[in-house]
């Protein structure tokens, strides 16, 4: 260090933090500053703004990852300069990204002999992307070679996240959702039946709806199915969007079939970073077979060096969240996975029992590892008026810092407004405890402080099932 800036550093050593620099000013925010911050200001100017956003621990609503291990901010931040697309130039990342498919090959059952391919992606909205052009694209091959029409393709599904809305629109394709019903939550197979056709490229049951939590029915929906191939010929696909429960059913329910095990299964996507408890960017897709993905839909690059095989949407991205799932695969195996998983079934089950006793609830998810995800859902029972909404209660705890959202069903049970919660790894016993007391104390100040006019769903905060 030169002598003659001893004084200066020393100085500026010695300034306080809110009396220095950028911090003893107002920054632009929406236009670009015409200079720069000292590292440290900049980064206490941001870090203040993402204390507004509240404890990500206490957002019961997100079925995101909200806790990872020490080990894995060490490993995001090694990955973080890494291009997951560029196999080329990162071949073990590579390695490792197929490592991570042929594992949830095997934990999802492909069968013997198969040769099983997928995709990393951004998170599981994209990985259903992938499998429903792949379906799109099976169907209309199959439809031309038996020189017929494919201008009308549609969907069958039950009451799905966004992301199927979004397919159906961007790719033209007819969706046949199966609307909510007051006592009817899910898909059931008669309803299927009641609305494929020759132009269904394939049926996408749930495992974990997001706005209940509960599995729909794969397994009979795939015997249906058959029995309809059996009967009329029609051959149709399923995939199954396992975003929540392809990494729960697996290690707290083995016996249920909803995977390859049933031939009719296609393909399989779900969400690293929920309950395969990644850190935030990374879903995955997995078909049987590779001759399940239509080869035209593979691009090969070679502009980052070498012949890259690419089917993704989305292209660079940090190679991050793909070693964080390999991590987790290889630290937990199929028993440490179960052992979190069940501890949070155990939790929920917990809460639903609590909830159940605190006012006029109707339980309609007690978090039950062989029918749903670690969830409990709940309304007010019918025909009951506490003197308050469902909306009036989310908006109490959430004075605590607690997200517990509630929201209106679809169909014609779109008048019936429930709660819900989400249990995840990091959500203690002990922090459900909490919970219920912070539960009980705004049911009883709502009681002891009537609502004068009960809020609406519009009046509460937004809510996204993510």
């Amino acid at each position: 260090m030169p002598l003659h800036e001893r004084d200066e550093i020393r100085e500026s050593m010695s300034e306080p933090v809110f009396g220095s620099g950028a911090l003893r000013g107002q920054i632009p925010k929406y236009t670009f500053p015409p200079g720069g911050a000292r590292a440290d200001d900049a980064f206490q100017l941001v870090a203040d703004e993402l204390m507004l956003d509240g404890n990500s621990r206490q957002n019961l609503a997100t079925f995101c990852q909200t806790w990872v291990e020490p080990e894995v901010h060490r490993l995001m931040e090694l990955s973080i300069d890494k291009n997951m697309i560029d196999k080329d130039e990162y071949p073990q990342t590579a390695e490792i990204e197929r490592r991570c498919v042929h594992m949830m090959a095997d934990l999802w059952n492909a069968p013997q002999g198969a040769n099983p391919v997928g995709a990393s992606a951004i998170g599981s909205s994209e990985a259903c992307m992938l499998g429903g052009m792949a379906a799109k694209w099976r169907w209309r091959a199959r439809r031309r070679a038996a020189g017929l029409p494919t201008d009308r393709p549609n969907m069958v599904c039950g009451p799905v996240q966004v992301v199927w809305h979004k397919f159906a629109r961007y790719w033209d394709i007819e969706m046949r959702e199966v609307p909510m019903a007051p006592g009817s939550y899910a898909m059931t197979a008669e309803q299927v039946l009641e609305r494929v056709d020759e132009n269904t490229i394939f049926v996408v049951p749930t495992l974990g709806l997001t706005y209940t939590g509960v599995y729909e029915p794969v397994k009979e929906i795939a015997e249906a199915l058959d029995r309809l191939q059996a009967e009329t010929g029609l051959d149709i696909d399923i995939h199954v969007d396992a975003a929540s429960g392809g990494f729960l059913a697996p290690f707290c329910a083995p016996d249920l079939e909803w995977d390859f095990r049933l031939p009719r299964v296609k393909s399989i996507s779900s969400s690293g970073h929920k309950f395969g408890l990644a850190p935030l960017g990374v879903g995955w897709v997995v078909w049987r077979d590779a001759v399940e993905l239509p080869e035209d839909l593979i691009f090969h690059v070679n502009y980052l060096g070498g012949d890259m095989p690419v089917f993704q949407i989305n292209f660079s991205r940090s190679a991050g969240p793909v070693v964080a799932q390999y991590y987790d695969f290889v630290r937990l195996g199929r028993e440490g996975y179960r052992q979190i998983h069940d501890s949070c079934y155990a939790t929920g089950q917990l809460i639903a029992e609590a909830v159940g006793e605190l006012g006029p609830f109707e339980i309609l998810c007690a978090s039950d590892p062989a029918t749903a995800i670690p969830t409990v859902t709940w309304r007010i029972r019918e025909g009951e008026d506490p003197g308050y909404t469902l909306f009036d209660l989310a908006d109490r705890v959430r004075m605590r810092g607690w997200q517990v959202p509630a929201y209106t069903l679809t169909g014609t049970a779109s008048n019936i407004a429930v709660q819900r919660i989400l249990v995840r790894q990091g959500v203690s016993r002990d922090m459900a405890l909490t919970l219920v007391d912070d539960l009980r104390d705004a049911i009883r100040h709502l009681h002891t402080h009537p609502v004068t006019v009960p809020m609406t769903k519009e009046e509460s905060s937004g809510f996204n099932h993510l």
